[in-house]
C-alpha cells in the first residue's frame, strides 16, 4: 500500500510547491471531453503494466500493445457548472490526451467488474457492470500549442496513461450534459450540451510503459485514475479549433509535434470506480 498523499508535495524550487490533491479528489473531478482528431501513427511497440489495484488484484497481466493511429484529442470540462475542488483543478486543467489506436491481443475471457460512478453530478445514476474484452486505445499525456503545464504540475501529469478496453457493457440509462472548458488555452469555446446514449463504452485505465519509473507521491494518486469513456449520439459540433500538440512523457517527447482540428466531440470520459473499491480520501 503507498503513502497518504495528502501531505505528498511535489517540488519544483525552494519557493513553490504545489500539494497533491487527495485521489478522490482529484479522480471526482476529473472529466474529459474527447474530438475525433486522426492524426499519424506511432507504430512503437509498448509494454503496459497495470496499476490500479482491482486489476493487479485480478491478475491482470502485463501485456504489448502496438501504437497505431492517432484517433482522439481528450480536454478536461466541468459538468453542468459542478467542477472540481479547488485542490484539484490546478491539476485536472492540465491533464490532456492523445488517444491512438492500439494493436493488442483480447483476454482469454471477457472480465466482469462493477462500476460505481464518483462525479457529484452523476451520483444518481445507478451501478452498473461491463466486461473488458480487448485493449482498443492508449491516451497519453499532451500538452497544446507549446502551452506547457507549470513545472510542478507537469511532474504528475507526464506520467497520467491510460488504456482504453473495448467492454462488453451492461445497459446504462442516456443522459445529457452540459460541458464547459477547463483548460485555459480553449476558455473561447462555448459551454455546449453533449448527449450519452449509445450502449457502446469503454473502461479507460492506469497503465505504465515499459516497466518506467514513475515517482512514489505520483503513483498512489494517478494509480486510481478510472474513467469510463460513453459515446455520444449525436456527436456535438462546435467551431474549429486548431491545436498543436506535444508529448509530455518521457518516452514519447522527443516524438514530432502533431497538428489536430478540434470540432466533432464524440465521446466523453467520466471518473468511476470498480468493485466498490474507492479512491482514497487520505
Amino acid at each position: 500500500m503507498f503513502a497518504a498523499t495528502a501531505a505528498l508535495t511535489i517540488h519544483t524550487s525552494a519557493s513553490q510547491a504545489q500539494v497533491l490533491p487527495t485521489p478522490i479528489e482529484l479522480v471526482s473531478g476529473l472529466d474529459l471531453e474527447c474530438f475525433k482528431t486522426p492524426g499519424p501513427a506511432i507504430n512503437q511497440n509498448v509494454n503496459l503494466t497495470h496499476l490500479n489495484p482491482v486489476l493487479v488484484g485480478l491478475g491482470l497481466p502485463a501485456h504489448q500493445v502496438v501504437l497505431r493511429e492517432l484517433q482522439q484529442t481528450c480536454v478536461p470540462v466541468r459538468k453542468n457548472n459542478s467542477g472540481p475542488s479547488a485542490a484539484a483543478l490546478p491539476f485536472i486543467r492540465y491533464i490532456d490526451f492523445a488517444c491512438y489506436r492500439v494493436d493488442a491481443q483480447p483476454l482469454p475471457n471477457p472480465v466482469p467488474l462493477g462500476l460505481t460512478h464518483l462525479n457529484p453530478v452523476l451520483a444518481n445514476l445507478p451501478q452498473h457492470g461491463v466486461r473488458l474484452t480487448r485493449p482498443a486505445q492508449l491516451c497519453v499525456p499532451i500538452a497544446k500549442n507549446n502551452q506547457m503545464p507549470p513545472d510542478n504540475i507537469l511532474q504528475f501529469a507526464r506520467y497520467v496513461d491510460l488504456e482504453c478496453w473495448d467492454t462488453i457493457p451492461d445497459q446504462h440509462p442516456a443522459f445529457t450534459l452540459t460541458l464547459h472548458q477547463l483548460n485555459p488555452l480553449l476558455a473561447n469555446i462555448p459551454a455546449h450540451q453533449l448527449a450519452l446514449g449509445s450502449p457502446q463504452r469503454q473502461l479507460c485505465v492506469p497503465v505504465r510503459k515499459n516497466n518506467q519509473a514513475i515517482p512514489a507521491a505520483v503513483l498512489s494518486t494517478l494509480r486510481w485514475i478510472d474513467l469510463e469513456k460513453f459515446t455520444a449520439a449525436p456527436a456535438a459540433v462546435i467551431a474549429p479549433v486548431n491545436l498543436m500538440l506535444r508529448h509530455l512523457n518521457p518516452l514519447f517527447v522527443n516524438l514530432p509535434q502533431v497538428p489536430v482540428v478540434l470540432k466533432d466531440a464524440t465521446h466523453l470520459m467520466v471518473p468511476v470506480a470498480k468493485n466498490g473499491n474507492l479512491p482514497p480520501a487520505d
